[in-house]
């Protein structure tokens, strides 16, 4: 019999789809037919490749009325935020055909008389791409587009939550006529994709989700010697000066917190106030996340959907009420969002006061709508506690003096610092994390070198 893959909507508890799992044999002939496949593509130009990678972009975008409801039935997002991952999508993907000209081309290392000397950026081979549920394609085409664009082959791994986006995917290369062989979605289980990349079939493996997930990637990787790009998540925090636009503050980093139910990598999840706008802030924050409507994200008027499955909102309401236990106030009246109910995944966002770094809701990812917000008494302070973490992907500013935002960036162990924003990825930017947050970077040009591998010409003109 064969075994079965079963999304299980968070927004009714019901089987939304179901697909068969990839045999080994299945998954061994992708592999073998996407290395086949590479070696043609790799002599194309970078012009050549960038048309059909821009023609998948097309493709996808014109399936949007159908991608946008099947993204709320498979993670929840609400539909009135459904649009603005597929233009984050087509952002990232333009960017990176863009800049590929350039960042691929040889590196001239200067004129040495009698020698032409270069290096070349020459393609890996095959890339394998794990993407994660939470931002499904923006996630994907980090590495995906990339790759190709780079003169790889592409196996995509998408998690069983969201697999209906590697199938449309897919249909967008199909339809751009990629040529055959090169991409491949496969459906496979955890066994099977650790099995694949412990017997070598990739060059490339791009993995986004848990630290622990990470940790099994490095595992299968072992005695490979294969590149690993990790993107493990975060405990991203935010820090706003008395300097800072108070209205702006807020109205960006109640979004930064709550956006996508919280189930963001990038979110904000810890909130350090300098001491003379705390109260001022807390105030706006809590008006603000009390006008947010939870509730079935099919629906426009929902502004705050469910979380992906039960299990997650039972993590995160026991965060909360641990934090309480422990000394916390909790500003967020559960009642007033009647959909917030235990045993299901709705869940009422939540502010919480009276935080220290004791509590896991300040000290473990929560991936869910609830922040903790702390008084400091300045940037020393503040500093200190952002730092005060396993894991380093963002931390963000809010304060109108852009050189000391810039001075306490320097202190920051993150990826990115932000000022005056948050929960954003620029693809001119690298993309990155530090500590348990991961390694490797995806985006930008510098996105382009761990896709590559350098082939140095040292060329003597000359014998006489």
């Amino acid at each position: 019999m064969t075994d079965t893959v079963k999304i299980i909507s968070p927004v009714d508890g019901r089987v939304y789809a179901e697909r068969p799992m990839a045999s080994e044999a299945e998954i061994w002939a992708a592999f073998r037919a996407a290395r086949t496949a590479q070696k043609d593509w790799a002599r194309l130009s970078i012009a050549e490749r960038g048309r059909y990678c821009a023609a998948m972009v097309d493709a996808l975008k014109s399936k949007s009325t159908e991608i946008v409801p099947e993204l709320a039935w498979q993670m929840g997002r609400p539909v009135r935020y459904g649009p603005g991952e597929l233009r984050g999508f087509e952002e990232r993907a333009r960017y990176m055909i863009e800049i590929a000209q350039e960042a691929l081309a040889p590196i001239d290392p200067g004129q040495k008389d009698g020698f032409e000397r270069y290096i070349k950026r020459e393609p890996l081979g095959l890339v394998f791409i794990i993407a994660p549920w939470n931002y499904p394609y923006l996630t994907a085409v980090n590495g995906m587009v990339p790759a190709l664009m780079a003169g790889n082959a592409v196996v995509l791994k998408h998690a069983s939550q969201t697999l209906l986006v590697g199938e449309r995917i897919a249909e967008a290369f199909r339809a751009a006529g990629l040529p055959d062989g090169l991409f491949h979605n496969l459906v496979m289980s955890h066994d099977l994709t650790t099995k694949a990349i412990s017997s070598g079939l990739a060059d490339m493996v791009c993995f986004t989700g848990s630290v622990e997930g990470g940790r099994s990637m490095e595992a299968a990787a072992a005695g490979q010697f294969i590149g690993l790009g990790l993107e493990l998540g975060g405990k991203d925090p935010a820090y706003v000066r008395r300097d800072a636009n108070i209205a702006h503050a807020v109205e960006n980093l109640v979004d930064g917190a709550f956006f996508n139910s919280g189930q963001s990598c990038c979110g904000i999840e810890r909130i350090y106030v300098d001491a003379p706008v705390y109260d001022a802030f807390v105030e706006g924050a809590v008006a603000l996340t009390r006008s947010y409507v939870l509730g079935n994200p099919l629906e426009e008027a929902i502004t705050l959907g469910p979380m992906v499955k039960a299990s997650a909102a039972n993590f995160v309401r026991a965060q909360i009420e641990a934090a309480v236990r422990a000394g916390a106030r909790a500003l967020i009246d559960e009642s007033a969002f009647p959909m917030s109910k235990r045993g299901t995944p709705y869940l009422a966002p939540q502010i919480l006061t009276e935080v220290d770094h004791q509590m896991s809701v300040m000290r473990d990812e929560s991936f869910g709508p609830v922040v903790g917000i702390m008084k400091v008494a300045g940037d020393d302070e503040a500093v200190t506690l952002m730092n005060d973490s396993p894991f380093g992907l963002t931390a963000a500013i809010w304060s109108e003096d852009v050189e000391a935002a810039e001075a306490i960036g320097e202190r920051l162990e993150a990826g990115t610092v932000f000022l005056n924003r948050c929960d954003y990825l620029d693809p001119a930017l690298a993309w990155t994390g530090v500590k348990h947050s991961g390694r490797g970077v995806t985006l930008s040009r510098i996105g382009y070198e761990a896709l590559t591998r350098p082939k140095s010409f040292h060329l003597r003109a000359k014998t006489s």
